[in-house]
């Protein structure tokens, strides 16, 4: 294996390679053992491991006790219904998967003219930018950025870290219900940095949806851009 010198982990190429190979067909049932991977990519134990820990995450492999590591049968997509209602746990608990959301990062930002117009406010309103990543039954699904009025929802960050649910936080907020006004997809490949948080391929695709939220009187509550890892997620755009 090449000495890491592009950004991209140890683990990850192995990964990564191990990945290309199973769906290539090269590797089919079981996995060689940690010794003889490690060997054929000139890296240590650990290094395997984790890059084993990844793809099991994936759901491309499972591990069984005293018997070795085996490939899964490809699996399904996770349908993630996008209509005048979306919600993250809603979504997963109808599918008999347990959702969870994690704070990456909030920071202050004041609104452009771009932003003031999703949101309905003025040019330079001081807004509330959360990063957040969102998981079922333990794998990664999607990241977000949210934007919200810290005049109107003060307290919206702490509710969000303490709930993991932005439904649950816009409660505690005042907001009782909220609809989807517009949703709008493109895709992309994924950045090196959302490769490693989503601990996905490095080539991965993502469905990128940017949407507004409105309260029950119409206002804006939140604009989210998210991205979905194509190969995890299936889009279903309902009519309302």
């Amino acid at each position: 294996m090449s000495p890491e010198g592009d950004g991209v982990t140890r683990w990850r190429r192995v990964a990564d390679d191990i990945r290309s190979n199973i769906g290539d067909g090269i590797i089919s049932d079981a996995l060689p053992s940690e010794l003889e991977l490690a060997a054929r990519y000139g890296v240590n134990r650990h290094t395997v491991r984790r890059a084993i820990a990844a793809l099991t995450a994936d759901g491309l492999l499972r591990v069984e006790r005293g018997r070795g590591t085996f490939v899964n049968s490809k699996p399904q997509r996770i349908v993630y219904p996008i209509g005048s209602r979306t919600r993250f746990s809603e979504n997963m608990l109808k599918q008999s998967l347990e959702p969870s959301g994690r704070l990456i990062k909030s920071d202050f930002v004041l609104s452009d003219l771009v932003m003031a117009t999703l949101l309905g406010c003025r040019v330079g309103t001081r807004l509330h930018r959360l990063d957040s990543l969102s998981v079922a039954d333990g794998i990664p699904l999607s990241r977000s950025t949210s934007y919200f009025s810290a005049e109107r929802f003060p307290g919206i960050i702490d509710a969000y870290a303490e709930t993991g649910s932005i439904t649950e936080a816009l409660r505690r907020e005042g907001v009782v219900d909220y609809r989807r006004r517009e949703t709008r997809l493109t895709a992309e490949r994924i950045s090196a940095k959302d490769a490693e948080l989503m601990s996905c391929a490095a080539d991965a695709v993502v469905l990128i949806s940017k949407a507004i939220d409105v309260d029950l009187e119409g206002q804006p509550v939140q604009f989210i851009r998210t991205k979905f890892l194509a190969d995890r997620v299936e889009l279903v755009m309902l009519q309302n």
